[in-house]
This record gives structure tokens, sequence and C-alpha cells, in this order.
């Protein structure tokens, strides 16, 4: 009998350890992450999950898999897992558990990043509103108030992470957690109280007792119980605070995040595939892309000021999931030859060797023979050729060359051999859509009233700083006052008046006696400003009414959390006297009446408040609008274009799309659709769209919509004309490829111990999953010339459409070997390469 109950233990165990998965231990050393005993090189990449669907996760960690990473990194997100202090949510767009599952599942680790201070340009960093107005809190410092908050919500989700069995020791993908987040840029803003809320953060976190590493990014004097990480562009000159901790590099940014009224900033993968191969080659075993899929600022998540819906960041996979190329490609390719190198990485120091100005190689050894080298050329002018183990290697001005065995250029940093569209990440650029205009659907429109509408209204003598007042439910404050001429202005009945009103941001409009007179705003690196209007005042009573707005909640920075917003000063001024209203009796209204009355909401749809008409009218300020629609036809994400609008804000079945602001273009000098990779990176260098909206096209996931008809509604601020908005989805896509003779082969058919001047490079072409190659448009052998989209012939061609139609059309991928044998030689003694132009459709 008791043998059969050990029995029955023994079972129980097993099973209870297959359903959890096999406990694997993290720790490390001065070298690396060790996982269960064995150093490893990792590669991760930053995704968010509010900033997509649940729906389409799965299909973003694939992606990222395929690229080669190995790591899923993501903040969590405070506001939205406890809106009320207290109250938790972890559902749809908010279910963490969910989402590392699903990274499980796929097979990758995870590395938590609980903070809780997110950053982000998540709207007020992810603290909630409701931290802020617990009385004599101070956020970020050794008050007592904030930190007992904290250590609660850290111990909320370590807690939530262990139930779930998600921690590594568990069986779980959890192997790193992190702790704070940049506080080392804004610690000198802090004081003492700083550094003892640095100790104090590490040692909270580690008491929880994860059993998996901590970090904190940009933190150099972290204690020795969690490991200090590097943030930026480049961070090969990084190193950690202590000789026990391993080289991390927790955020690379593979462009940067979309403001409104700024142009489009991208980075080019030559540059960003550099600076990780520079990290790799000086030390580095840890690498995260920051992000690796961007994704929406859905509904009001974005940070400010003025961030924009759009957190594409230039990513390798954009903002509605379809791989960017060249930079997915370029850099698993990357991934593939640092691979080919771990062994070597991870068991030994670099051995660094000098190959002239500019010029460098650093050298693992196994032993005196058998090694693994990174050659560099980190001048950002000229090419260089260079000699290592008696052989000649060709280097391209800022770039680097990965031998996984001190002989053989497998990976050059600037040659792109992936396959590559042009530039631009527009849902719609270098594809085929299906677009549903909505002018045969009818309107209905609600016009809001100027000023305090409804029973919701409230006095006081003096100009209120927004955010106190509106506690963030809404981005809309009304000011409104009453000027009597008689009273303020004695010596004439009427008078024209300069109107001058300062704001601390983010954009007003303002209107007297209920007429529109101006809008002023501000931008996201100074949010202020100071609208100057000329006036006329009627003899008697004068209404002024403001509507303050803002566009997401201040995210970064020393003592952001107390940055205000909202209108602080209200002269009135003729050519010899002048009369500040700031303190004068102001009424006030938190939102707009469409706000209380709930019209973004489905069950509104209907409503009698909505006024039909054949004739919308358009170009007005403050009115709702609101249609019916029938989507695109596929499975795919869905595009809403709002060029026609002017600001305001999107919902799709009662959904929040978010933000729009299509009215404020960027200015018109600065870009280039051409930037040069060679030289230091900063978020300025690289830029296009000069002169036009930083975003006209927004992200409605699939999973929002439904067969037959869809509703949707818009506050329109300043006027447009929603008869010209549109939807589209994609229906096919272009693909490229322009690959030489003298390019090496692939990276994924490399061998030890082979000599790659046997093998030869090949064109590589692969369209989404679920789409195949459809035609291809271009093919020539010889010397083309041109980009995507582009391709010209050259004076040496050889049409070799036929053979790679005969090897593409019809699959989901194809590979053309760069062979005279395979294709022809139509210019003997002339370098020459293929140039191929395919099209992808379901």
């Amino acid at each position: 009998m008791e043998s059969k109950k050990l029995l029955l233990v023994i079972i129980f165990f097993i099973l209870l350890v297959f359903e959890r998965g096999a406990s694997t231990t993290v720790s490390y050393d001065h070298k690396a992450l060790v996982i269960d005993g064995k150093r490893r090189i990792l590669q991760s990449g930053s995704i968010h999950y509010p900033r997509t669907t649940p729906e389409i996760w799965p299909e973003i960690i694939r992606k990222a898999k395929e690229g080669g990473l190995d790591v899923i990194e993501s903040y969590v997100f405070w506001n939205y897992h406890e809106p009320v202090k207290g109250e938790y949510y972890f559902e749809g767009r908010f279910d963490i558990v969910r989402f590392v599952k699903a990274v499980q599942e796929a097979g990758l680790y995870v590395h938590l990043r609980i903070g809780p201070y997110a950053c982000a340009e998540w709207n007020y960093g992810g603290f909630p509103m409701w931290l802020h107005f617990i009385p004599g809190i101070q956020f970020r410092t050794t008050n007592e108030l904030f930190k007992n908050e904290m250590k609660l919500f850290l111990a909320k989700i370590v807690n939530l992470m262990k139930e779930e069995n998600l921690f590594a020791t568990q069986g779980g993908p959890i192997i790193l957690a992190q702790v704070e987040n940049e506080y080392g840029n804004v610690e000198w803003a802090y004081g003492v109280s700083g550094e003892l809320y640095v100790k104090w953060a590490a040692e909270t976190a580690v008491s929880l007792n994860t059993s998996v590493p901590w970090v904190m990014c940009a933190q150099e004097d972290a204690p020795d119980s969690v490991i200090n990480t590097c943030n930026g562009f480049y961070c090969d000159r990084f190193t950690p605070n202590s000789p026990s901790k391993p080289k991390m590099w927790t955020e690379n940014y593979v462009g940067w995040f979309l403001a409104f009224g700024y142009p489009v900033p991208y980075r080019p993968v030559e540059d960003l595939a550099f600076a990780v191969a520079r990290f790799f080659e000086t030390g580095g075993t840890f690498q995260n892309y920051y992000m690796y899929f961007g994704g929406t600022n859905f509904g009001r998540t974005a940070g400010g000021p003025l961030v924009a819906t759009s957190y594409d960041y230039d990513a390798p996979i954009d903002e509605y999931g379809f791989i960017s190329q060249p930079k997915w490609g370029h850099l698993r390719d990357l991934h593939r030859a640092i691979k080919h190198c771990e062994e070597y990485l991870v068991n030994a120091d670099p051995t660094h060797l000098s190959l002239g100005l500019k010029l460098e190689a650093h050298v693992y050894y196994k032993s005196s023979n058998d090694c693994a080298a990174f050659l560099a050329n980190y001048g950002n002018t000229s090419d260089a050729n260079v000699t290592f183990n008696g052989k000649s290697y060709f280097l391209p001005a800022w770039s680097v060359s990965i031998l996984p065995d001190c002989k053989n250029v497998i990976f050059n940093t600037a040659k792109v051999v992936s396959q590559k569209t042009t530039g631009s990440t527009e849902f719609t650029h270098n594809t085929v859509s299906i677009e549903n205009s909505l002018e045969s659907d009818p309107w209905g429109w609600y016009k809001e009233k100027v000023g305090n509408a409804n029973n919701h209204s409230f006095a006081s003598p003096r100009l209120l700083e927004q955010i106190n007042t509106t506690k963030d439910t809404s981005d809309f404050l009304w000011y409104t006052t009453s000027i009597n001429v008689e009273e303020n202005i004695k010596k004439r009945k009427a008078r024209e008046l300069q109107l001058i009103i300062g704001s601390l941001g983010h954009a007003a409009l303002v209107f007297v006696n209920k007429k529109p007179v101006g809008f002023g705003y501000g931008n996201h690196d100074d949010a202020s400003f100071v609208l100057s209007k000329k006036i006329h005042l009627k003899k008697g009573n004068n209404t002024v009414d403001i509507l303050s707005m803002m566009v997401g909640l201040q995210n970064y920075g020393p003592w952001f959390d107390i940055s205000g917003a909202g209108v602080f000063s209200v002269i009135f001024s003729d050519l010899k006297n002048s009369k500040n209203f700031s303190s004068t009796e102001w009424i006030y209204q938190v939102g707009l009446e469409g706000e209380y009355l709930g019209l973004d909401k489905v069950s509104l749809a209907n409503s009698s408040l909505w006024i039909q008409g054949s004739s919308v009218p358009i170009n007005q300020s403050l009115i709702w609008y609101k249609t019916s629609f029938s989507p695109p036809e596929g499975r795919g994400p869905v595009s809403l274009n709002l060029s026609s609008m002017g600001k305001g804000q999107a919902w799709v079945n009662g959904q929040h799309v978010g933000r729009y602001w299509s009215s404020y273009r960027s200015p018109s000098t600065g870009c280039s659709d051409n930037c040069d990779y060679r030289g230091a990176y900063d978020s300025w260098k690289c830029l296009k769209k000069c002169g036009q909206p930083a975003q006209v096209l927004y992200h409605v996931p699939r999973s929002w919509l439904k067969p037959g008809k869809n509703l949707l509604v818009l506050h329109e601020e300043l006027g447009g004309d929603p008869s010209k908005i549109s939807f589209s989805t994609r229906s096919g896509q272009k693909i490229c490829a322009h690959v030489s003779e003298s390019d090496p082969p692939p990276v994924d058919t490399w061998k030890p111990n082979k000599d790659l001047t046997s093998q030869e490079p090949s064109l590589q072409l692969n369209c989404d999953q679920g789409w195949t190659i459809a035609a291809v448009n271009f093919a020539s052998f010889g010397t083309p010339t041109g980009d995507c989209g582009a391709f010209i012939k050259g004076s040496c061609h050889l049409d070799v459409l036929s053979i790679v139609h005969q090897g593409c059309v019809g699959n989901s991928g194809c590979s053309i070997p760069i062979t005279m044998a395979k294709l022809g030689d139509p210019c003997p003694g002339v370098p020459k390469s293929l140039a191929v132009e395919a099209f992808c459709s379901v």
C-alpha cells in the first residue's frame, strides 16, 4: 500500500514538473548570464503587450524568434494595472500573464521590467494618477508614502508571476527582472535622497525572492545586488560598475519615437548593426532592441507632451505587425553570425589588435589556432584594406566584419544583402492596398457647446493648474470668465484689445462671446506657449471661454510628476492699460459635454442626440462625427486615413484608436531619405517627411472589427472634412533584393572548418506568412542600379526573369544562387550582381 502511495506521489510530481516546464537556474558572472550552468549570448527585443492586441501577440513573438531573438523584454504598466488604488486590472491588452505565457509557448525567455516607473513615452511614465493625490507623497525618492505603494505593486507583480509559475526556477520563461528605470539620468535632482532611494529599491527588489537576477539600467551606482546596464545608441564603451557583473545593454534604440509636429525619425540598419557588432566585439553578451516591435499608443496611453499615437519606432517589425525590411533581415543575419561565435565570446576575454588608424580587431581565442574575430573600421569617412592573420580584408567605413573562424568573413554590418524595401515604414508604402471610402455612408454629428454646458461646473477665484483639476480623467478643461466693458474699460464703450494668454501647455482654443478667436499650442520639447490675439469686446457683458487641451502627461525628467499644464495667465491690454485676469473668478468644467454623454459608445450610435442630414458640416471646431462603414476585405490589420482632419480623437466600435493631429505639420527642412549611416547617430540625424504631419494613418486592429457595418466616431477639435476619410488594408507587397557575386554566402549556410570560397552567395526572398510570390516584376543579372522599386538595367544585362520566375513564383520564399553556371555570363571579367523585384499576395 505504501509503495502505491509513493508511486502516486512520484507520478504527481512528474506531472507537476511537466505542467510547469523544466526548472531553469539563472545566475551571472563577469562574462554573461549563466542559464543552467552555461554562459549565454542573448539577443533580446522590446515588445510592449498593451501596444497591440492579444490576438496578435503570438504572431509578433514568432517573427521575433525567426529574427534571431532569444528574449522578449517588456515594461509593466502600473497605471493600467491599478487604475484605482487597490483595484487591479489584468484583462485584454493588459493580460500580462497571457503575454508572458505566449512568449514561453514560443520557446523564448522574458525580461520583465517591473519598474514600476516605465517612462516608455507612456502616459505619466506608467504611474497611476491616484498616486499623485496622496497627501505628502513625493515620487522616486526616500518618501515613505511612495516607497510603500511602490513596494506593494512590485510585490503584486512578483507574486502574480510566482502564482503562475512564470519565473525560470519554476519552469517559466522569466530570466531577468528590472527595478526602477534610467534613474541615474535624473538622480542628481534628488540629492542624497536619490542615492538612498537607489539602495532601497535594489534591496526591496531582491527581498522579493524572484530567484532570477535583477537589473537597473542607466544606474552607475546600482548596488552589488543588482546588475547595472547600459541604455543608448552605442554601448561598446560601457563598463559595469563591478568586475563581477556582465556587460549588458537593455535599450539599443532602433530609431526614435514620433511626436506631433515633428518629422519622422529613422535609423539606418547599417549603423544599428554596427553598434550591435561593436558591443559584442568588446565583450558584451546581452543586447536588447528598443523597440523590436513598437506598436500603437491606443486611446490616451501616449505620454507627453505631444507623443504621437504611432509608436512604430522604425522597428524591425512595424506598427501593424509586418516585417520591416531590410532592418529585420539584416539583423537576423547579424544574430546568426554572432551565434556562430558564441562559444568563443563566453569563454574568453578579447585580445585587442590595432590594424591602423581607427582600424582594429578583437580576437577571442579558444587556443592559439582556434579563434573568432571582429574586424572594425570605426572611421566614418574612409574605406580600408587591412591585413589580419596574413590575409587581406576590405572594411567599409563604419563597419564591422565577423569572422567566426578567424579566417572567413560571414557578415559585414555595412553590406546589406538581405531582402529590402525602400525606406518608408508607412502602412501603404510599397504595397497594394484595398481602400474603402466612407463617402457613401451617411454621417451624423453633434455640435459641442462652447464653455460650461452642464451641471458639472464649479468656480474658483483664480486660474487653476489643469492636471490637478482634471486628474487626467479628460484631455480637456474649460476656463470661463466674463468681462463687463463698462466696468473694466471706462473711457470707451467698445474697444479693440490685445488678449494675451500664457499656458504651460499643451494646446488651447479661445472663444470670445462663443466665437473662436485663436488656437495656441506647444511642442514636445516645450509644451508651453503664449497666444496673443486682437479681439473686439461689445458693450456690456462679454464671455471668454478657453478650452485647454492635454496631449499626454509628461513621462520623463526629474520631478516630471509635478510638471503642470493649462492656463496660468490671462491679460487684456490696450495701448495705455492692461489688466491681469489671473485672479478673477473663473468657472471650470472638466471634460466635454460629448464625453459626459458617452458619444464614443456603441450604445449611443442610434441616439437622437446625433443630427442626421444630407450635407455633413465640415471645417468646424468642437464637433463630433459618426458613421458606419464596412471594413476592407481580408484578415490583416486596417489603417484609418485621417489626413483630411484637424486635431481630435477617434473610436471604432467603442475602442479608442487614439489621438490624431493631422493639421500640425513638421518644419519644412532638415530631412533626407538617404541619410548617411556612417558616423555617430542621434535622434535628429536621420529624418523624413519634413513639412508633413507626423502621422495621418492610424492602426485599427482587425479584432476590433466585425463583418458588416462598424461604427466610427470622431471628436474633431479644430476642423476637418470627414467625407474624405478612408480605411485600407494590405492585399499585396513588393519585395526585392540586390546581391553581388562578391558578397558572402548566406550566414546560415556557414559551417566551421569549411572554406567559404567553395560556397556562393545567393539572393533570398520571402513573403510574410500566408502570402506567396505571385509575380516577378524585374530580374537582371549584370550591372543593374537603383533601389527597391526603381531598379534599372545596367550596360551589362542578362534577362533572367524566366529563371527567377521558375524558382520563386507560387512559393512563400525562394533562393537564387549567384553563379554563372546558374545564370550565365553576359560580360566576362565584369563584377556582376543580381537585382530582383517580386510581388507577394494572399
